[in-house]
């Protein structure tokens, strides 16, 4: 069974920025492919990125475009999220997910990896 551990998230101000981190269970081998969610209060789970380990194509919704990078550190068994010039419109909690079988699909289902979650608040 694969573990999901997020942290990083806090309290960041305006155009600043933060580094979320998901660490991945020691026992398991690479995901084939690893997102980033958030979920804002009286909104929808939104993918803010997806990264596919060893591809040079990452996705990225257009709210983040440009600001957010996702990136997967194979030594260290860990995904990334660095986000930059933050706004209020980014604070919810942030999900991370990973791929159960061997391949990715264009979206994740209840049955795949999950982590607990880690808030995030932008203020003014």
């Amino acid at each position: 069974q694969v573990q999901l551990a997020e942290s990083g998230g806090g309290s960041a101000q305006t155009g600043g920025s933060l580094r979320l981190s998901c660490a991945v269970s020691a026992a398991s081998n690479i995901p084939v492919c690893m997102a980033w969610f958030r979920q804002a209060p009286g909104k929808e789970r939104e993918k803010v990125a997806r990264i596919i380990p060893g591809s040079a194509t990452n996705y990225y919704a257009d709210s983040v475009k440009g600001r957010f990078f996702i990136s997967y550190k194979n030594d260290r068994k860990t995904l990334y999220l660095q986000m930059n010039r933050l706004t209020p419109e980014d604070s919810g909690m942030y999900y991370c997910a990973a791929a159960r079988g061997p391949l990715c699909h264009a979206t994740f289902q209840p049955d795949d990896y999950w982590g607990q979650g880690t808030q995030v608040t932008v203020s003014s």
